[in-house]
């Protein structure tokens, strides 16, 4: 049985599913045409640990991570089968930030916003305790302005307010025009599963 997914979304409002569509199908002009500036960036860090002491009662969990250390924390309510996990079984995590930006022209009716999108899974009940979690924060601003002999731009925010940045490759500012849209969303994934040791 495949573990079950709760997704929640917030902000964006009415217009939340044009943005999301303008995002899509702009990265897919860009990634065609080029013909406006876009960057990606990902990271990934991983992590395994042994699991030395467990309380099932009290819920409270001591591993021993790699470099010898341990570490106590008691899970959260999320966590299911607690019941299955015992002392020498092994917990494996995996976490992933991803960071992308990318402009795009200026299409009617979508302006500055921001807005999130969440969700979660877990084993069924029975097996070994095991989530996914991931979540996006997604924001959407205007160019208002740019100066090409400073090397700078300003973008409109939903909130109303105006923020100034230097661009880190000039030749992008001449990509740009004031009124683009600048779509930036932030992802971070975690993954954890506890995995049994079987005795030899």
């Amino acid at each position: 049985r495949h573990p079950r997914w709760c997704v929640r979304s917030r902000g964006l409002g009415d217009v939340y599913k044009r943005q999301l569509s303008l995002f899509a199908i702009a990265i897919t002009s860009v990634a065609i045409a080029q013909d406006k500036p876009s960057i990606f960036q990902s990271r990934t860090a991983t992590m395994q640990a042994v699991v030395e002491e467990i309380d099932h009662e009290a819920r409270l969990v001591t591993v021993r991570k790699p470099d010898g250390s341990t570490l106590t924390f008691t899970p959260s309510d999320e966590v299911r089968n607690l019941d299955q996990v015992h002392a020498g079984d092994v917990l494996l995590a995996e976490y992933t930030q991803s960071v992308s930006i990318s402009v795009h022209s200026p299409e009617e009716g979508v302006g500055p916003a921001s807005g999130e999108i969440a969700g979660i899974a877990r084993t069924e009940e029975g097996q070994m305790p095991g989530m996914a979690a991931v979540d996006s924060q997604i924001t959407i601003a205007e160019v208002a302005e740019i100066d090409l002999e400073q090397n700078t731009y300003k973008l409109l925010f939903d909130d109303g307010s105006i923020q100034e940045f230097v661009a880190m490759n000039p030749e992008n500012l001449r990509m740009g025009a004031v009124g683009d849209l600048v779509v930036i969303e932030v992802t971070e994934t975690l993954v954890a599963t506890v995995e049994e040791i079987s005795p030899e």
